[in-house]
């Protein structure tokens, strides 16, 4: 990641609060937008390696229309995780670039607040205690009968049998990496630089659980799909409000990708 990938501040320290309305149009169209182009680059990256296997099987040779589609398959865990960090990592920047871009002065507030030991203790402490919060809140649901199952977990749980190495990239570094910029950036980060940073984070907050834990998509009974977005809407908050408190996009990053390296190792699937 460079300050061109937009790890700057989104606002100065005393703005007048702009107007509600237009802030919420802006959020909606930028939601709108954001799932317009990571469908698209899903079913983009999905023809890509369907074509790629196809060409594969039928390089062998001797093999009809019927045999070549099944030799196709389905995509596996690796080619997922590819297509979701492909599609989500593409609307992220176009996002950042066209509508929330950082100028210099952004990216110069933020290189100061990297030097400041305050933003590396905040980022642990944030880091830390999202984990220690995430898991408290299973084990509680856990008491009430509660066990939800993450619509990603029988990916990740692939992913830690054949390809380790990949799955800690993905978790630790890249996935933060295009959320944040994507979450707290894009979406918080419009509310923050119009002074209006409460209401940024509880909608960013409630965007960023929704799209984790998708209603309808995964088996998990409504209370476990409560506790889940519990769980990621509180990741969501506490990283916006570590964004807002340190004035550097890079805080929440390494918060989260200090949350998610945490989870691998405890879990056992890393």
């Amino acid at each position: 990641m460079t300050d061109a990938a937009g790890f700057a501040r989104a606002t100065p320290t005393a703005i007048v609060p702009a107007p509600v309305v237009p802030l919420l149009r802006a959020f909606a169209l930028d939601g709108v937008m954001a799932v317009l182009l990571v469908l698209g680059g899903t079913v983009v990256a999905a023809a890509i390696w369907t074509a790629w296997r196809a060409v594969s099987v039928a390089s062998v040779g001797g093999l009809d229309a019927a045999q070549i589609q099944a030799g196709i398959g389905q995509p596996g865990a690796l080619a997922q995780m590819l297509f979701a960090l492909a599609a989500t990592s593409f609307a992220a920047l176009v996002l950042y670039f066209w509508r929330r871009r950082a100028d210099a002065g952004e990216r110069a507030v933020a290189h100061a607040a990297l030097r400041r030991r305050a933003t590396w203790g905040w980022t642990l402490a944030v880091g830390t205690s999202v984990f220690v919060g995430s898991s408290l809140l299973g084990w509680l649901g856990r008491l009430l009968g509660s066990e939800p199952v993450p619509t990603n977990l029988a990916l990740v749980e692939e992913a830690a049998r054949q390809w380790p190495l990949f799955l800690f990239l993905f978790a630790v570094v890249l996935a933060p990496a295009y959320e944040e910029l994507l979450f707290r950036r894009v979406f918080f980060g419009r509310f923050l630089a119009a002074g209006r940073p409460w209401l940024g984070l509880l909608l960013s907050s409630i965007a960023f659980a929704l799209v984790h834990e998708v209603p309808g998509v995964s088996a998990n009974p409504p209370m476990a799909v409560l506790q889940l977005w519990l769980i990621y809407g509180g990741m969501g908050a506490a990283f916006a409000w570590l964004y807002w408190r340190t004035g550097t996009l890079w805080a929440p990053f390494l918060a989260h990708a200090l949350n998610n390296g945490l989870a691998l190792a405890f879990y056992g699937l890393a």
